[in-house]
């Protein structure tokens, strides 16, 4: 019997053996399932995935590829046979994962068509299996778990699934051709480790912390999600006002509950970059030990490194896309809920591999509010599947709870609070006052003369270009802006500058959009905010007098006479926000203002726009894919060389390393992330003409940008501005 390989050989000369990989990945499956019961389909998918590189003309193509690298060459089919399988054993849908685990799912019918095509050079490689692999099929059908009852409960199952197949194929190739890579995967630490270590740090915090009202509520709403922590997995909610330390109570509520009931990692989803590096440094700060092999906290919000293409070979670009794509295999992660929830409907294998994480996991959604309408019925549809028959706990936290109960789908688990009688703490951590400048709008010349009025204040507006025009408008050197212009690294230093300034009690005025709203700590005496959605409102008037110093902080709420608002759902709910208002919910401190508030925001709004749930009951996976996009523009990341003469020398070394696939790429793309900003695909493509940016051959949706970037605008310098680069 002669030799069979899965893969050709690696850096050390050494091809890796067929049987070995199978053995490998469905061992790896089977564990990745265990929490949600499917380990039996899940070690089958393993075996079954690659059993057509049995088949002389695939063993032909790897040694055809090692004799001749410089060719780029496509091996043949090796997935119809385990499809095969599948079709024998009569699971249908496990035949959507088999064919996928390369090019991503499909659906049925473009999936039966494909095999119809491939299944006439199945027999051979099958009947090598069945020599070669004692127990290739079950002595009984496969079937699939009681609570897929119906379309969209097996549409997710199989995705959970798939997850499990990809992620084990992909960390054993990996485990083959890049071993150094490998092995700087995952942590030293367990659970119970860090909840050792946060729980010495909060006792030592709560020892020392000054003792000041807002404290003390801290204090309380700690301990109450510490009590919390026992009550069995599921839905909760964590209603807090801001500045009521959601961040670490939160984290306290996910560690100990995960511990109690043996649970395997918390995720930490938020709605904006700024809050993920904030949140990060929070935890790092409190989980990195001396001794840790690797921090216990992954901070993963990019998307630069997916592959979309189909390839059936391994070549040396591909596997470096798939290494700089994170599985999530950390106990702690900060992400953001665009890549948790475009992840679980994603039909890409390099989105899809981390989904299995999400079960037995505290998935921690912060600033919940913030999740967009129009997709909430598939978001609470997977939510749920996730509490229901994953054995995942999903906490809901926000000052501002949305009223999801008015949208029908959110019915069949009832959440649960996890600080008992919260409106108190509302009432009791009321810092500021109101003042409503709405009957006549104000020109940008007119807020800014209220700016100089004040020595130290925060402006919240709409949109990147209207922050433009008001800095413009307030013509200060002095000033200091924040929005998604800027890249991480920036926002971080101006953060840091803003927070020394208010300390020293120096002049502090700060323009930015709605990204310091949630998260972004903090505390100025008086905010101005442009007229919003009501939640925004809110968020903005938790910057104003955070830490309880001042009696009463000012939060100057205003029309503006210029500018537009970003997006028809923005002027719906601002225009909610005014309807509210004139029936005399004023006092934004009481919770049922944005109960009222939401509950009217539901009832005009669709909540599955695109018919997102119609694809995912026909399990068509590009379709659900396609449709199901909370950014609806498509956009591409953009290294900035920000900062001072040896950050440009390291952020372009890093680029080189891209370019060049040089060490290792899931370290590089790390380090690349502070200094990347958003850019809608369209005007990359412009600017790339012009030479401003110059497009990755290795990773399509990176650029580096070779233009200016402006000291305080970010990708906004010289004439970039009349490209309206900013909306």
């Amino acid at each position: 019997m002669p030799d069979y390989y899965a893969h050709s050989k690696n850096q050390n000369q050494v091809r890796q053996g067929l049987l070995e990989h199978l053995r490998a990945v469905a061992d790896a499956a089977c564990s990745f399932a265990a929490p949600f019961s499917a380990t039996e389909l899940a070690y089958y998918a393993g075996i079954w995935h690659d059993i057509g590189k049995f088949h002389p003309d695939f063993q032909a193509y790897l040694l055809r590829a090692e004799a001749e690298p410089e060719k780029k060459q496509r091996g043949p089919d090796h997935k119809a046979a385990g499809v095969r399988l599948a079709l024998e054993q009569r699971v249908d849908p496990l035949m959507l994962a088999l064919q996928g685990h390369h090019g991503g799912l499909h659906n049925l019918t473009d999936m039966k068509r494909w095999f119809n095509e491939k299944r006439g050079a199945t027999e051979e490689a099958i009947a090598v299996a069945r020599m070669l692999i004692p127990d290739l099929v079950p002595r009984t059908l496969l079937g699939f778990p009681p609570y897929t009852k119906n379309e969209r409960s097996t549409e997710f199952f199989l995705r959970m699934l798939f997850s499990t197949l990809v992620d084990a194929d992909f960390l054993d190739t990996e485990n083959h051709f890049a071993v150094e890579a490998a092995a700087q995967r995952g942590t030293d630490s367990s659970i119970d480790e860090l909840w050792r270590r946060f729980e010495a740090n909060q006792e030592l915090r709560l020892r020392t912390a000054e003792d000041t009202p807002v404290n003390r509520i801290r204090a309380e709403i700690y301990r109450a999600c510490l009590d919390a922590a026992v009550l069995p997995p599921g839905f909760f909610r964590l209603p807090v006002p801001t500045g009521g330390g959601k961040t670490i109570s939160g984290m306290a509520f996910g560690l100990r509950h995960a511990q109690l009931h043996g649970l395997q990692r918390i995720i930490v989803a938020v709605p904006y970059l700024t809050i993920t590096q904030q949140t990060t440094g929070v935890y790092r700060g409190i989980f990195d030990g001396a001794d840790d092999l690797h921090s216990p906290v992954l901070e993963h919000h990019s998307a630069a490194g997916e592959s979309k293409a189909d390839e059936d070979e391994y070549d040396t670009g591909e596997i470096w896309r798939r290494l700089a794509a994170e599985n999530w295999d950390a106990p702690i992660i900060v992400t953001t809920t665009v890549q948790l929830f475009e992840s679980m409907f994603a039909n890409s294998t390099s989105r899809c591999r981390k989904l299995h994480r999400l079960a037995g996991s505290v998935i921690v959604l912060d600033e919940a509010q913030t999740l967009p309408i129009h997709l909430l019925d598939p978001i609470l549809d997977g939510l749920q599947e996730l509490c229901t028959n994953y054995g995942a706990s999903v906490v809901l936290s926000t000052a501002t709870q949305p009223a999801y109960e008015a949208v029908p789908i959110f019915n069949r688990v009832q959440a649960r609070e996890i600080v008992p009688d919260p409106a108190r703490y509302f009432a009791a951590l009321k810092r500021v006052n109101y003042d409503w400048r709405l009957d006549a709008p104000l020109s940008w010349s007119a807020v800014a003369e209220m700016l100089r009025a004040e020595t130290q204040v925060l402006c919240v507006v709409n949109t990147k270009q209207s922050a433009l025009d008001l800095l413009t408008a307030l013509d200060d050197p002095n000033a200091l802006h924040l929005s998604t212009l800027l890249c991480g690294a920036h926002r971080t230093q101006v953060i840091a500058e803003v927070k020394r300034r208010l300390r020293a009690g120096e002049p502090c005025r700060l323009v930015t959009t709605q990204v310091v709203e949630a998260g972004v700590d903090l505390d100025f005496p008086v905010v101005m905010r442009a007229l919003a959605p009501l939640d925004s409102i809110i968020q903005a008037a938790g910057r104003a007098n955070r830490e309880g110093r001042l009696e009463r902080g000012r939060v100057i709420v205003f029309q503006p006479e210029e500018g537009k608002l970003p997006g028809k759902d923005y002027e719906r709910a601002t225009i909610i926000t005014r309807k509210v208002l004139g029936m005399g919910f004023t006092d934004l401190d009481d919770p049922a203002v944005t109960r009222e508030y939401f509950a009217q925001l539901y009832a005009v709004n669709e909540t599955d726009r695109k018919q997102v749930q119609d694809a995912r009951k026909g399990l068509d996976y590009p379709e659900t894919a396609k449709r199901f996009r909370m950014i609806e523009d498509d956009t591409l990341s953009v290294v900035a060389p920000f900062g001072n003469e040896d950050d440009r020398t390291q952020v372009e070394a890093l680029w080189q390393a891209v370019e060049g696939r040089w060490g290792n790429m899931r370290q590089v793309m790390r380090q690349l992330q502070p200094y990347t900003v958003s850019v809608y695909r369209y005007q990359a493509q412009k600017y790339e003409q012009k030479g401003w940016i110059q497009m990755s051959a290795v990773l399509p949706d990176l650029g580096y940008w070779l233009g200016r970037y402006d000291s305080v605008c970010g990708l906004v310098a010289g004439d970039m501005r009349a490209d309206n680069l900013i909306f």
